[in-house]
């Protein structure tokens, strides 16, 4: 079975290493003259950490990864600690695997070294597609054509794949503002920032930051609501003092990160409703070209690594009806990819609440309800996506 991805991005790589795996013919195609990866840091929990290590990339994420010991939800001015969850070797013997955080570029690196070469084609960008009976054929602005049995659409939110498909999709936009930026280590050592992942949150806005890149660098990602910026891409830059002066009166450890920023980025959040469906023939979607969400549940990136191992799994037990196989692959990832969705929609609002009698039952629910206690996280970092249902 041949088997083309249109996307080199951390989904389309982690899906074309199980797929090989699983001993398809697949290859890649991305649109950039070079694998590389926008923004910052990410997260990668032990629901999709499992299935990296299966593809024997263990030692490697290790090297390059950084294992917090704790995600620690803090209050936006005193520092108050308002619920302290356990990772780490907790986390790692309970799911049997850990919890990493990455610099993205790191991680799409990883991916595209343990990818044979000659599987990966950059500089390709999709123009047209086109069902020719059982087969699928891609055309590219370069001139080249490829022919393949099923075609996976894994370009991201703005996937080219998904508007020659479904229909080009309008984004809308949640209000939210976000600046980003990496600091240093040495320029923060003041601070004693412990190595777990930080979110704090008050009135309007929160602030999330981890360590990435073996420690010797510190994401760092500011979101506010009610901002004027509108363009979605990663690439603009913001300006510092803007930053700051958003987050006046905030814990000195927020503002001392964002004042040590050698230059910070700014985007607009913008979400998508959830597609009525995922495939359609022998084309069908995954990561954030089908399921896009908010970052306030860390899941995106490992969402898209769930795909792709699911999609193998289904392809190659129903390899005489690929179609069939597109379909209760979409059966049974997008249950759990929109209940993602709608908590990352949902926390977005918990995260910015002003003080007052909702932010205090917040406050108490956080502290009293163990939301992220290891019971009550099994049912996300728990699930084994290449085990199908």
């Amino acid at each position: 079975m041949k088997i083309a991805i249109i996307g080199g991005g951390i989904g389309g790589l982690s899906a074309a290493l199980h797929l090989l795996k699983a001993g398809l013919d697949v290859h890649v195609y991305e649109q950039a003259p070079r694998i590389t990866e926008l923004g910052a840091g990410i997260q990668i929990s032990p629901n999709a950490s499992r299935l990296l290590h299966r593809l024997g990339l263990e030692a490697a994420m290790d090297h390059i990864g950084v294992l917090p010991r704790a995600v620690h939800q803090r209050r936006w001015d005193d520092g108050r600690t308002l619920q302290r969850a356990p990772l780490g070797p907790d986390v790692e013997a309970a799911f049997g695997a850990p919890y990493y955080h990455f610099h993205r570029a790191d991680l799409a690196n990883l991916l595209a070294d343990a990818l044979p070469r000659e599987r990966l084609h950059t500089g390709h960008r999709l123009v047209g597609l086109d069902h020719r009976g059982e087969r699928v054929v891609a055309t590219f602005d370069n001139g080249a054509t490829v022919e393949a049995d099923v075609l996976v659409g894994a370009d991201g939110i703005h996937s080219r794949v998904r508007d020659l498909v479904f229909g080009p999709e309008k984004p809308r936009f949640t209000g939210c503002v976000a600046w980003r930026g990496l600091v240093p280590a040495d320029r923060i050592a003041s601070l004693g920032i412990e190595v777990a992942s930080h979110n704090w949150m008050g009135p309007g806005a929160h602030c999330v930051h981890y360590w990435v890149s073996a420690r010797k660098l510190m994401n760092v990602v500011c979101v506010v609501e009610h901002g004027t910026w509108t363009a979605e891409g990663w690439t603009d830059r913001g300006n510092v003092a803007d930053v700051l002066a958003r987050y006046e009166g905030w814990h000195p450890i927020v503002r001392g990160l964002i004042a040590a920023f050698p230059e910070t980025f700014i985007w607009a959040l913008h979400d998508r409703l959830p597609l009525p469906r995922w495939s359609d023939g022998r084309v069908t979607l995954l990561g954030d070209a089908c399921h896009p969400m908010l970052p306030m549940m860390a899941q995106g990136a490992a969402q898209s690594i769930e795909d792709g191992a699911a999609l193998a799994a289904l392809l190659t037990t129903t390899l005489d009806d690929v179609p069939g196989a597109l379909r209760r692959y979409e059966e049974v990832r997008k249950p759990r990819a929109t209940r993602l969705q709608e908590m990352s929609a949902a926390n977005r609002m918990r995260f910015h609440l002003v003080d007052g009698p909702e932010q205090q039952k917040r406050d108490e629910a956080m502290a009293n309800s163990g939301d992220r206690s290891i019971a009550n996280i099994s049912w996300l970092y728990g699930h084994d996506a290449a085990l199908p249902a």
